[in-house]
C-alpha cells in the first residue's frame, strides 16, 4: 500500500510538471481525431498496453504540443504491475515519456522497480491518410533501482537501451464496415521481462524482437484488439515466453480514456503460466 501511494505521488508530481509545460505553450493539443494517439503502453510510450506504437502521445497536431499522464495496474497469478508515467508531445513531432514500473512478487517476495526514460520521433507520414501509414524510431533507457534480485538470476546488466522501429495504419472499411488499425514493431533489447529482470545473460543478449497489434474500431471510441510480443530469452534459469493480450479501449473523449484486457504472459522468473488482467487510466491534454 505505501508503494502504491507513493506511485501514485510520483504520477501526480509529473503530470503537474507536464501540465505547467502545456499551460505555458503557444497552442494547445486537440486538433487530431480521437484515438490516434493510442494509450500509454506500459513502458509509457503511447501504444497498445503491451507495445509501442508509431503513433505519438495525446491529439496534438504539428503547431500544438500536447501532454498525457497515465495509471496502469497489472494482475497475474503470482505477480502484481503497478506503472505510473507522462508524456509530451511536441508538434506532432516528437515524444519525450518516462514511467516507472513496480513489479509485487506475490508469491517470491520482494518487489523490483525500474525507471523508462524514453524518446520517440515521427519520421513521415499520417496514421490516417497516407498511403503507407505513419512510421516512427524510437529509445528506451531502463534502469532497475536495485538490480540483486535480476543479478542473483544471472542477468549481465541493470541497466539497458532498447531502439525501436514502428509503423501503423488505419485501414478505413476494412472489416464489416469498421476501421482497423494494425501496428508493427521491430524492436532491438537485451531485456529481461521488459527490463525487470535485468539485461542479457548466459543464453544470449542484444537481438531484434518482432511486436504486433492489431485493433478493430467497434464505434469511433471503442476499439478492441490483440497484441502479441516476442521476448528474448536470454536467461538459463528462468525461461521467458512471449507476451499477448486482448484488449478494449473506450475512449470517453480526446481527454479520459480506460483501457481493459486479458493478459498470457507465459513464464515469468520460473513461475509458469501468468495469466491475468490489466486496466489502465489515461489523461491527455
Amino acid at each position: 500500500m505505501r508503494n502504491t501511494s507513493l506511485l501514485m505521488q510520483r504520477f501526480l508530481l509529473a503530470f503537474a510538471a507536464l501540465s505547467t509545460l502545456w499551460l505555458a505553450a503557444p497552442s494547445v493539443a486537440g486538433s487530431r481525431i480521437l484515438g490516434t494517439g493510442a494509450v500509454s503502453a506500459i513502458e509509457g510510450a503511447a501504444g497498445g498496453g503491451l507495445s509501442p506504437w508509431a503513433v505519438l502521445t495525446s491529439t496534438a497536431s504539428d503547431t500544438e504540443i500536447g501532454v498525457t499522464a497515465a495509471a496502469t495496474r497489472a494482475w497475474v497469478d503470482d505477480y502484481q504491475l503497478t506503472v505510473t508515467g507522462a508524456s509530451v508531445n511536441l508538434y506532432d513531432r516528437l515524444e519525450l515519456s518516462i514511467a516507472r514500473q513496480s513489479l509485487e512478487l506475490s508469491t517470491l517476495g520482494g518487489e523490483l522497480e525500474q525507471d523508462i526514460y524514453g524518446a520517440k520521433a515521427r519520421l513521415f507520414g499520417d496514421v490516417l491518410y497516407h498511403p503507407l501509414g505513419i512510421w516512427s524510431v524510437g529509445v528506451m533507457h531502463k534502469r532497475l533501482v536495485d538490480g540483486s534480485v535480476p543479478t542473483a538470476f544471472g542477468a549481465d546488466d541493470v541497466s539497458g537501451t532498447e531502439a525501436y522501429l514502428s509503423a501503423s495504419k488505419l485501414l478505413f472499411n476494412a472489416f464489416l464496415g469498421r476501421n482497423v488499425l494494425l501496428n508493427g514493431t521491430l524492436r532491438n533489447t537485451a531485456a529481461n521481462q521488459g527490463g525487470l529482470l535485468g539485461f542479457g545473460g548466459d543464453q544470449g543478449g542484444r537481438s531484434w524482437m518482432a511486436e504486433g497489434s492489431l485493433g478493430v474500431f467497434i464505434t469511433p471510441n471503442w476499439i478492441v484488439g490483440t497484441e502479441y510480443r516476442q521476448k528474448p530469452n536470454n536467461l538459463g534459469v528462468a525461461q521467458e515466453d512471449d507476451w499477448q493480450s486482448v484488449y478494449s479501449a473506450y475512449f470517453f473523449n480526446k481527454h479520459l480514456s480506460v483501457t481493459g484486457a486479458w493478459l498470457d504472459l507465459g513464464d515469468i522468473a520460473g513461475l509458469p503460466s501468468q495469466r491475468g488482467g490489466y486496466l489502465s487510466l489515461q489523461a491527455a491534454f
